[in-house]
């Protein structure tokens, strides 16, 4: 709990972000060349809790809610929260029936970031449509591959700058 606390408190304490928001058209990997995705990182801006997805040198950033913020950084720092929140109870379900996410691919369509989240429980493999956010918080969780198209990564990654504020 006190973790979580001390995430919480620094998070309004760190400085904006230094990366622009893509202002890119529609992605779509299934035209384009899949681009794994080397890192990823939660951080403060002006405008709120950011996700960035980093590649080649370029950073996508995606905006998320506090919540999702607080469920991807406990993942990325092997934290566990005194209660789970839902990507962990969505972890914990599937992994109770021998499953688990196979991969993420995240797309822009319209303005808005799409997760198209690949799960396997026993021998079914299927797809579900899903927020940007909760697929990386689930893939992160069960660190699982998360994939753009290149010409996503073209378009919406901006050039990766050295940030003025410390990562989360």
């Amino acid at each position: 709990m006190m973790a979580c606390k001390q995430f919480v408190l620094s998070i309004y304490f760190f400085g904006a972000l230094v990366l622009p928001v893509a202002q890119a058209g529609e992605s779509s990997p299934a035209t384009s060349e899949q681009v794994p995705i080397a890192d990823v990182q939660v951080r403060i801006s002006d405008h709120g809790a950011v996700v960035i997805l980093l590649a080649e040198g370029k950073a996508i950033p995606i905006f998320v809610d506090l919540t999702v913020a607080l469920s991807i950084q406990g993942a990325l720092n092997g934290e566990k929260l005194s209660r789970p929140l839902t990507h962990d109870l969505m972890h914990t379900i599937l992994e109770a029936y021998g499953g688990k996410v196979l991969r993420t691919v995240i797309t822009l369509k319209g303005g808005t970031y799409y997760g198209a989240l690949t799960v396997a429980v026993q021998d079914q493999v299927k797809t579900f449509d899903s927020r940007s956010s909760d697929s990386i918080a689930l893939a992160v969780q069960f660190k699982a591959p998360i994939i753009v198209g290149r010409d996503l990564l073209d378009s919406a990654g901006g050039l990766l700058e050295k940030p003025k504020a410390d990562m989360l």
